[in-house]
Parts: structure tokens; C-alpha cells; sequence
């Protein structure tokens, strides 16, 4: 398993990057964290990926002007919402 992501715009889109568990050979790119900049409020914005495929503005530290402290929220994930 291995991470990436990908930029369109001013989104920034991570995912996971493994095998499907009943064909290794096909490889899969799972979505699971969204980061959006505000051009007019300077900031980023997290957003979550539901059961049902559709984004969700993470509630709990979901807005800051430092990419770096909501990668942090990411890679903490203290409220499971990002990794299983």
C-alpha cells in the first residue's frame, strides 16, 4: 500500500494506493481527503469522503490558513475518519 495525490485547481485530492483484494494485479487509487483553497479567505479547507462516496466538511478542525496543520489532522485521525 503506498499514498499519492493529484491537484486540480486549487483541490488537492489524497489517496490510497493498493491492490484489489480479489485481483492484486488491478491497483486501485482510493479517495479519502479532500483540501480546498479560499482564494478570499486565505485559507484550506478539509473535507472527508462518506460511505456514500459523496465529500463532507470534516467536523472538527476543518478550516486554517496552514495546509500543514490540517495534513497533521490527516495523519492523526483521532476521530477515524480518514483511514480504517
Amino acid at each position: 500500500m503506498d499514498f499519492g495525490y493529484s491537484w486540480n485547481g486549487n483541490t488537492a485530492l489524497l489517496f490510497e494506493i493498493r491492490p484489489q483484494w480479489n485481483n492484486p494485479n488491478n491497483i486501485l487509487q482510493i479517495e479519502f481527503a479532500k483540501l480546498k483553497y479560499n482564494n478570499s479567505t486565505n485559507s484550506w479547507k478539509l473535507y472527508g469522503k462518506r460511505a456514500s462516496g459523496k465529500w463532507e466538511l470534516y467536523q472538527f478542525n476543518s478550516e486554517s490558513i496552514n495546509l500543514y496543520e490540517l495534513l497533521d489532522e490527516i495523519r492523526r485521525d483521532a476521530h477515524g475518519c480518514f483511514f480504517s
